[in-house]
């Protein structure tokens, strides 16, 4: 039976609130762990959807996993299953295990790339790096097949910072023979977690700079212990709760460094935050509306393309017009139709409206967009087409008069733990329904 969030929005969010371990991480880390046949303990570990579907992804090929609480065993100690076959739901972590399939047997087998729905993710620059490493790879019925008589370092430069490609890169080179350079490497947070976890399982990865990252091939990995960085998209979704519902929430383990570009958009709007020893405090200093900004997403350390839905709902109640530029992805306004109908007035263009000119210029995609406020939102019914667009929904219904319904919740409970649960702490009115 399909589930729904019932919210009455209008109530202000106050409280403390405690962060999961990031999802990206997570899900990676795991992935890392089919590197060596010997036992991997993760802490901090978050019980939600993408990490189940990981966890069938380890099991498929030969993973032994055991999970209490919030602290995840894997041991892979054989490759009994070379081939990936399609996951009980569709994500794009399969294509990261070409790497330690590629290295400890010699050849994989993997389904495309699946996962939200936000614009077209080439996985062109994965290809090229493994193929110079080594790989041979095919494309065949939605599956994707590639075998090796040994990887082999190399030199690999990527045109743009593709997070995913720089992972599989990465978990490709480090039991490859020799050494490999990447150039034009991502370096999100959540890819140093997974470069400290392995250098803690024995690789060899050093940070250069301008993007640059170094890998010793090594010829074993062993087992470690490995404790994953908070959730920097589920601060991000809670600081918004709180300014936009004119409350003030404490969030526990939030991490000043991962968060940077978001708390100075913060102090910009005119909402404010406190960094304490338990985490980062946000709070409205009154009761004015907020002051209208200009948001340009980029990779990682700016302003991060998965921290603009919910700050959208911020800008509905900003005096002026704003401004999003989206550059990371080429499709990720579908979510303003809806936050128009709860009373939003939002423009979506094709034009580069940044301070930069962007890779999508004159193509017509949809990548901009401005928002006009302040404007009140009310209650409407709603269904969820992806994670970061579902919890702008939510949030947008908590903030809204009246109450809303909100179906296609699954995407959710892929990416939050509890999350009806943890806001029903802070005093929201929320509660899971049968539909």
């Amino acid at each position: 039976m399909a589930q729904a969030f019932l919210i009455r929005g209008g109530k202000p969010l106050k409280g403390e609130i405690k962060l999961a371990g990031s999802k990206n991480a997570a899900t990676k880390i795991m992935v890392a762990s089919l590197l060596t046949s010997e036992k991997v303990i993760l802490e901090n570990f978050p019980r939600i959807g993408d990490t189940e579907i990981t966890a069938e992804l380890c099991k498929n090929v030969g993973s032994r996993i055991r999970i209490k609480n919030h602290r995840l065993e894997i041991q892979t100690p054989k490759i009994i299953n070379f081939r990936v076959k399609q996951l009980s739901q569709r994500n794009r972590i399969p294509i990261l295990a070409l790497g330690p399939l590629l290295s400890r047997k010699g050849k994989a087998e993997v389904p495309v790339l699946g996962g939200d729905k936000i614009g077209h993710r080439p996985i062109d620059f994965h290809i090229e790096a493994l193929k110079k490493m080594g790989a041979k790879i095919t494309v065949k019925n939605s599956v994707y097949r590639a075998e090796t008589k040994g990887l082999k370092g190399a030199s690999i430069y990527l045109p743009y910072p593709s997070v995913g490609a720089t992972e599989n890169t990465i978990l490709a080179a480090v039991l490859a023979k020799g050494k490999s350079k990447i150039s034009g490497a991502a370096i999100e947070p959540e890819i140093i977690d997974l470069i400290k976890f392995l250098q803690k399982m024995g690789a060899i990865i050093e940070l250069g700079v301008d993007r640059k990252i170094y890998i010793e091939g090594v010829k074993k990995l062993g087992g470690a212990v490995h404790r994953i960085i908070p959730d920097r998209n589920e601060a991000v979704s809670f600081a918004v709760m709180a300014l936009a519902t004119k409350g003030k929430i404490l969030i526990k383990g939030a991490v000043q460094g991962h968060l940077i570009n978001f708390l100075n958009a913060v102090r910009r709007l005119g909402g404010d935050f406190k960094i304490v020893p338990k985490g980062i405090e946000f709070f409205r200093k009154n009761n004015n509306p907020f002051n209208p900004l200009m948001i340009e997403t980029d990779t990682h350390p700016g302003f991060m393309t998965d921290w603009q839905q919910p700050f959208c709902i911020l800008l509905t109640q900003s005096q002026g017009q704003s401004v999003i530029h989206e550059t990371v992805y080429e499709d990720r306004f579908g979510y303003v139709q809806d936050l128009n109908r709860m009373g939003a007035r939002i423009k979506v263009l094709t034009g580069c409206l940044g301070k930069e000119i962007c890779r999508f210029i004159k193509k017509g995609y949809n990548h901009s967009c401005q928002i006009e406020g302040p404007t009140p939102l009310f209650g409407s019914q709603i269904v969820i087409p992806d994670i970061r667009a579902g919890i702008a929904h939510i949030i947008a219904a908590l903030t809204a008069k009246g109450e809303s319904l909100i179906t296609g919740i699954e995407h959710i409970d892929r990416g939050y733990e509890n999350l009806e649960t943890r806001l029903k702490k802070l005093g929201a009115s929320i509660k899971r329904v049968d539909i």
